[in-house]
């Protein structure tokens, strides 16, 4: 080992010309990984310091429809300071009732917040922001409110029954994250104007915080989550700590960094086969090199311990470039997520990132460079005296396959053993090695075809398909090189494309003009007028609504209960509940039986067929929810089949109607008219909101909207994250056609010595890449769309549509490459002088 050290070091005094696209494939890969993941925990590490700030508490009781009792409150007290906070969705219209915006309202207290800092523009005392002035209380609003109705500070609107007035715009919320997503612009004002705008009804839509600042700060609490639970099993509240403050967000967070890390691999592994064609040309390179040694006695295990550590002292620069580019990443991040999501208040490194991403590059290039270095060992002492007296051929020795296998399956398991889920990860690793097995076949195809193919009379196009499948043809590099990238691009492409299309085309179609929240019974009579007098043609459907907390499955805590990712959503915070005495027209029965219209036995319920599936649920089951305070058990009836994608009223849970006779509860309904134009829209929106300004109404179009622009920012992200996959495929492209240079060079000399012209070889060689490049666009466009297929319809249950603008992109991008970077890399090559060569043949 020191003996092939020290040659290896005096070789490379030479330069690393060779290697520089090995550099570049290694650094890109392993850059995308620590950056992803080093951001991932810049973000999750200070959701962790900043909790108390976050939750604005230690610890974060939440009710919902319903305020704490006398009992549960002096528990609260009796750990400390105490803070309340009401939250609602509703409609703020302006004084004049001419115009309206969905909002959500949330009252708050004189403690509000007890950790962390209200930021307003201008900065106020928040007695002063929320004091009442003559009839109209003061209120703090998000500068969004403010441009969709038009208003300024100082102007007045109207919640529910009560008159606010805009005393300033809300700069920062310090919990806003730990509150979770929102639909429509914040509206804070104080508890007593909440209570006076008559909003806070039995059977409302209302969620009640009590944030406590412990008294005893040592105090655990984790031990606080379970003495609450034994001293109130049947509360039904949800309990948040500081410690896991936004445990959705980083759930979240963690899931969309996993994907981020999964996409880099892509981009590492694309960059893997680029690492072999730079081996293998570099090493092509040295063969007189590697003769000699072996003229001068060396043993074959010590050329390849020589390479061997090349190749690792150049993979470490490549790595430790790209820990410095992902080092980098989270100072640049934060930069613009910064009073979107919890940053930390200073630039730091995350030694755990880097150090996964350290391993994923070494693995990667030594997986990539063992085939490679088998061939070299294998290179005879007579090709010192014949250039062209050894090519290649088959595979190398066993113990340079089985090394290749370690490496590789040990790439795999860490990739495996890192991720957040671990089936996604097992199905990507197998996408991707399917992907290489059918790439190969691709490429064989392609060869087999350009074989049996009949003899044209076009000398340059006769040379270009013989170059296709000739012994050494660059076919096989050049379709793995581009066909795993453009696959890549091809699928999520798609993916965000039928999303669009869902949204902006069919969808809205398909959808509810209106949802209509809070409905109280008294008011559905006149509620049915209004909508009638506006939308005559309308179809109005109805509901009873309530919302309950699953608590236990089987009668077992459903935190004990082990359940895959796809189905946490049901288990998590507050659930629509519903009961009917016949079954939803929009939907069907999958199993088991409807109960009778007058039933009256003990409670059942009819649970979704397919979250019931990834629940474990089965006929005869038992589910417990938390409702208004009350643990009520229902006995699965049957199960069905919901149209989710239809957006219309769907439940998870419907119960039979006893279940909750007596129940206070309001009405959800929604009215569907396709005729409808913007103008009744509007007038329908007035109309209700004026009438009845309690109710809360939500235009669907809006909605889809703000969906709409979400989809678009995750869609940039996972569009750059492709890129850095094609800008791998495009460098091992490059690589492949490097490597394959030598033999391009004695082919040019000789076709030159027999009298083929430039201008001839340059129509071969490009006839020669579109044809590649068509081939590999073709098979980029059947796998992406399969790809892309299986995510839209089977994954998110949405229509999927082949879009033919991605086809043509593709293709161009496919022919742009190959015919570029071929030409590019093949323009020395023809004013090759022939002599030099000759003599070495």
């Amino acid at each position: 080992m020191p003996l092939a050290l020290r040659l290896a070091l005096r070789e490379m005094r030479g330069g690393l010309r060779g290697f520089y696209i090995f550099l570049a494939c290694i650094a890109l890969g392993t850059a995308a990984i620590a950056g992803v993941n080093s951001v991932s925990a810049a973000i999750t590490q200070a959701i962790g310091t900043q909790g108390q700030t976050l939750l604005a508490g230690d610890v974060r009781f939440e009710l919902t429809n319903r305020f704490a009792t006398p009992e549960e409150m002096a528990y609260f007290e009796s750990l400390g300071d105490v803070s309340l906070s009401t939250g609602l969705r509703s409609m703020a219209r302006l004084a004049d009732g001419s115009d309206q915006a969905l909002v959500e309202a949330r009252g708050v207290d004189g403690l509000y917040p007890l950790y962390g800092t209200l930021e307003t523009a201008p900065e106020k005392p928040a007695a002063e922001l929320f004091a009442k002035t003559g009839e109209a209380y003061g209120a703090v609003v998000a500068p969004l409110l403010l441009d969709r109705l038009g208003l300024a500070v100082g102007d007045e609107i109207l919640l529910g029954t009560a008159r606010l007035k805009v005393t300033a715009t809300l700069v920062r919320e310090p919990d806003a994250v730990s509150e979770g997503f929102g639909f429509a612009p914040r509206l804070l004002l104080s508890e007593e104007a909440l209570r006076a705008t008559g909003l806070v009804q039995t059977g409302s839509l209302v969620k009640n915080a009590y944030r406590i600042r412990l008294a005893d700060p040592a105090l655990p609490l984790a031990g606080i989550r379970a003495a609450a639970g034994k001293a109130f099993p049947s509360a039904g509240w949800s309990i948040r700590t500081a410690d896991a403050a936004a445990p959705s967000l980083t759930a979240n967070i963690t899931r969309f960094s996993q994907f981020l890390t999964l996409v880099g691999l892509t981009a590492l592994i694309v960059g893997g086969v680029g690492v072999a064609n730079a081996v293998r040309a570099y090493l092509d390179s040295k063969r007189s090199v590697i003769a000699t040694f072996k003229c001068l006695g060396a043993p074959a295990s010590l050329v390849a311990l020589v390479y061997l550590a090349q190749i690792a002292l150049i993979a470490a620069a490549g790595i430790l470039i790209g820990l410095v580019a992902g080092a980098l990443m989270p100072m640049v991040a934060m930069r613009f997520l910064d009073g979107i999501l919890p940053v930390p208040a200073e630039a730091a490194l995350y030694p755990s990132a880097l150090v996964l991403a350290a391993v994923f590059g070494l693995l990667t290039a030594l997986a990539f460079a063992v085939l490679p270095l088998g061939h070299a060992r294998a290179v005879p002492a007579t090709a010192l005296f014949r250039e062209q007296g050894f090519e290649a051929r088959g595979l190398p020795g066993w113990p340079y396959l089985l090394g290749a296998g370690l490496l590789l399956a040990a790439l795999a398991g860490l990739a495996v053993l890192t991720a957040y889920d671990r089936r996604i990860a097992l199905v990507f690793l197998g996408a991707i090695a399917f992907s290489f097995v059918v790439l190969r076949a691709v490429a064989w195809l392609i060869t087999v075809l350009a074989r049996r193919s009949p003899r044209v009379n076009s000398p340059a196009l006769r040379l270009a398909v013989g170059n296709i499948h000739r012994p050494g043809a660059l076919t096989s590099s050049v379709v793995l090189s581009l066909g795993l990238g453009l696959a890549l691009l091809v699928t999520l492409t798609l993916i965000d494309g039928n999303l669009r299309r869902e949204l902006t085309g069919s969808l809205p179609e398909r959808a509810p003009n209106f949802f209509f929240v809070d409905i109280q019974g008294s008011e559905l009579d006149g509620f049915r007028s209004v909508l009638k007098a506006n939308l005559p043609e309308g179809k109005v459907v109805e509901v009873p609504m309530l919302r309950g907390r699953v608590m236990e499955l089987n009668g077992v805590d459903v935190a004990r209960v082990t359940v895959p990712p796809e189905g946490q959503w049901v288990l998590r915070g507050d659930r629509g509940i519903t009961y009917a005495k016949n079954l939803p027209e929009n939907s069907t029965l999958s199993e088991g039986a409807w109960w009778p219209a007058d039933y009256s036995g003990e409670p059942l319920v009819s649970f979704s067929a397919e979250e019931g599936k990834e629940l474990g649920l089965k006929l005869g089951d038992t589910v417990t929810v938390n409702v208004l305070g009350r643990n009520i058990t229902a006995r699965i009836a049957n199960f069905r089949t919901v149209e989710w994608e239809s957006l219309s009223i769907n439940f998870v849970m419907v119960f039979s109607p006893n279940t909750f006779a007596g129940a206070p509860h309001a009405w959800l309904a929604t009215v569907i008219d396709p005729g409808a134009t913007a103008a009744e829209e509007a007038a329908t929106l007035k109309a209700v909101t004026n009438a009845y300004p309690t109710v809360t109404s939500v235009r669907v179009k809006d909605a889809l909207d703000v969906i709409d622009e979400l989809v678009g920012q995750l869609a940039t992200a996972i569009r750059a994250a492709a890129a850095v996959a094609l800008i791998a495929s495009i460098l091992v492209l490059a690589g492949a056609l490097a490597a394959g240079n030598r033999a391009r060079v004695h082919d040019a000399v000789v076709l030159k010595t027999l009298g083929a012209t430039r201008s001839t070889l340059i129509r071969a060689f490009s006839y020669e890449y579109l044809m590649l490049g068509l081939a590999t666009a073709v098979f980029a466009l059947v796998a992406g769309g399969a790809a892309a297929w299986f995510v839209v319809s089977r994954i998110m249950k949405l229509p999927s549509a082949f879009l033919p603008d991605v086809a043509v992109t593709t293709v161009l991008i496919a022919l742009v490459l190959t015919v570029g970077i071929g030409l590019a890399g093949t323009w020395r090559i023809l004013g090759q002088k022939a002599a030099p060569v000759l003599r070495e043949l």
